[in-house]
């Protein structure tokens, strides 16, 4: 009996010891990720506050000045979003579908192995390398200068392996049961994923959508070695083969070269505003899904 009680005492002490190891690790995680966040929150408000007070519309549809001050930077956004949706169009169907390829129909052997480690490469490539390989591609190549039609494919050069490598993994993660259920009901492979599996899969995409949009966004080393560091001073240029500096080449040469009297301004101006833009893009893509999943609580 005295065997018991100290065989139960003993056990009762290690679950008491789990549980407060528990509670401290639980503690430490909340509060390094509280501390992230607040930091995060920080830099975003510090970065914000700066520079959102002074945005108008003449600043954000307005041409640059040169040398006076009070210029916008209506071409450089444009050329943002302009040169962003062309490269989305670009990449999403060619990464998306290598993606279900590789996660589906590629068979498992040793070529795609080396197929899937040169993704995984190609991911965590620096851009700058890609801005070169784009500069001797469009540039010399081609001699067709620097473009907006050659920063927008060479984004969407940088975009591919992350697309395709987060579209796999989210397709892989979709339980093979639900695969098995669509083909029990007659449905086709086809037709099983289009309407099964990447749907229950669109929350891992739209993720990996939403981190190379935003890389895309914010990318500069490209822009300048393909796009360029000026625009063709239009606000509405459809012209693939105009200019195609961005906001973050013009913060960058705002920063750096600019002669104009407010340069100061304008580049916290620029940075709240890519920031803002940024947090706006990210939202755009998932609101969809969420919009989804909120139909489905009710």
């Amino acid at each position: 009996m005295n065997n018991q009680a100290l065989g139960l005492h003993g056990k009762m002490s290690r679950l008491r010891i789990r549980r407060l190891m528990n509670r401290l690790v639980l503690g430490m995680i909340s509060i390094i990720s509280a501390t992230v966040f607040f930091i995060i929150l920080s830099l975003l408000y510090i970065i914000v506050r700066k520079g959102l007070s002074d945005i108008d519309i003449h600043f954000l549809i307005g041409l640059p000045e040169e040398i006076d001050a009070g210029g916008g930077v209506g071409p450089f956004l444009w050329n943002s979003i302009y040169i962003l949706v062309l490269s989305l169009l670009l990449s999403l169907p060619i990464g998306i579908g290598a993606g279900i390829f590789l996660a589906e129909y590629a068979p498992n052997n040793r070529i795609m192995e080396w197929v899937r480690a040169a993704i995984e490469s190609l991911a965590s490539v620096p851009s700058i390398v890609f801005g070169l390989f784009g500069y001797a591609l469009f540039v010399e190549y081609f001699q067709i200068g620097v473009t907006i039609l050659g920063a927008s494919i060479t984004l969407a050069l940088l975009n591919l392996p992350v697309l395709a490598r987060v579209s796999e993994e989210a397709i892989t993660a979709v339980p093979s049961a639900w695969r098995e259920a669509s083909f029990a009901l007659g449905a086709t492979k086809a037709q099983t994923i289009v309407k099964t599996v990447l749907p229950a899969a669109m929350k891992g995409i739209l993720t990996g959508i939403s981190l190379v949009a935003c890389r895309a966004f914010g990318e500069s080393a490209i822009i300048l070695l393909v796009g360029g560091t000026s625009s063709s001073g239009e606000m509405w240029d459809f012209h693939l083969l105009s200019e195609g500096a961005t906001l973050p080449v013009h913060l960058w040469y705002i920063q750096s070269e600019a002669l104009v009297a407010d340069a100061q301004q304008i580049a916290q101006k620029t940075s709240a505003l890519l920031v803002l833009l940024v947090l706006f893009l990210s939202f755009i893509i998932r609101f969809p899904l969420w919009l989804s999943q909120r139909k489905k609580r009710y």
